[in-house]
């Protein structure tokens, strides 16, 4: 007989308490699950049930053994599962969670794309630079740029960017140019006020040391676009990734502030829950975002 029959019969008998509803829950006879049983008490040589005629239960052997027929009979469902899940079509509503600047900036102009493709797909994109809880928040998936917290969480690197200091010729022109880390205490800084650390930028000098500046700056906004936007009105230096300031750098709109300074690269992730199986439309928009963005990279946007 199949061990993987036996094992069931056996598991339904202890979860349904006797043969009778075991035998309607399996939808054969009872004299079935009966011989499944047997076989498999025999096969093991132990006694799996204590049978009287008002009840049945496992023996201390028999709890022993149904604890783990009943993990091997889930995987074994589980595997079903994700092969018929595999060959349907991407399907169900996909909410991510997606940091503003990229999602206002490079996501949403290709989510057209994505759906055009996966029809049965619908998307709740929620734009926010805060780290949510996937799991508890209801998201099936993140996409996070920079450093990752240390997280339970599976990533996939989908491309880099670059981060630089810049500025508009114009203020150059009025203020001057630092030439040093130390020279950017004397300017006009402009911030992300939704950083966890304040207005502190974490700089690497040419020795490779970490520096930080800290200053209170001349304007402060929790929006990437509106700081390159008063950057190239002359308003101060930003601390922006390449993908927000990549065309008004080709443009002259701005210029590095330090250029011999070393180059700071941002990952760009997409995060999902763990487990072994990937929920198909989660893995079709992470495979999608990754062919997107195959050609980009630290300074190429």
């Amino acid at each position: 007989m199949d061990r993987l029959t036996e094992m069931e019969a056996f598991a339904t008998v202890v979860d349904q308490g006797g043969f009778t509803d075991a035998a309607k829950k399996m939808g054969i006879s009872k004299s079935a699950v009966s011989k499944h049983v047997s076989a498999l008490e025999a096969r093991l040589g132990a006694r799996l049930l204590n049978r009287t005629t008002r009840r049945v239960s496992p023996t201390e052997i028999g709890l022993a053994y149904y604890d783990r027929a009943r993990r091997v009979l889930n995987d074994a469902g589980e595997a079903d599962a994700l092969v018929t899940a595999m060959q349907v079509a991407p399907s169900g509503l996909l909410r991510i969670s997606v940091a503003t600047d990229f999602g206002v900036n490079l996501l949403s102009p290709v989510l057209g794309d994505f759906l055009q493709e996966y029809p049965e797909i619908t998307v709740n994109m929620v734009l926010t630079n805060r780290y949510v809880e996937l799991i508890s928040e209801g998201f099936d998936m993140a996409i996070r740029v920079g450093e990752l917290e240390d997280s339970t969480l599976r990533a996939r690197k989908l491309t880099e960017s670059s981060r630089r200091m810049i500025a508009a010729p114009s203020y150059f022109q009025k203020y001057g140019r630092p030439q040093k880390i130390d020279d950017l205490n004397e300017h006009k800084l402009l911030h992300y006020s939704s950083q966890s650390n304040g207005n502190v930028w974490k700089i690497t000098a040419p020795s490779g040391e970490r520096r930080q500046v800290r200053s209170a700056g001349w304007l402060t906004v929790n929006d990437g676009q509106s700081l390159l936007h008063a950057c190239i009105a002359g308003l101060g230096i930003a601390y922006l990734p390449s993908f927000l300031y990549a065309d008004a750098l080709k443009q002259g709109l701005v210029e590095e502030a330090i250029p011999d300074l070393p180059m700071e690269t941002l990952g760009i992730y997409a995060v999902y829950p763990p487990g072994r199986f990937t929920q198909p439309k989660v893995r079709a928009f992470i495979d999608f975002l990754a062919q997107t963005f195959a050609d980009k990279g630290p300074d190429n946007w």
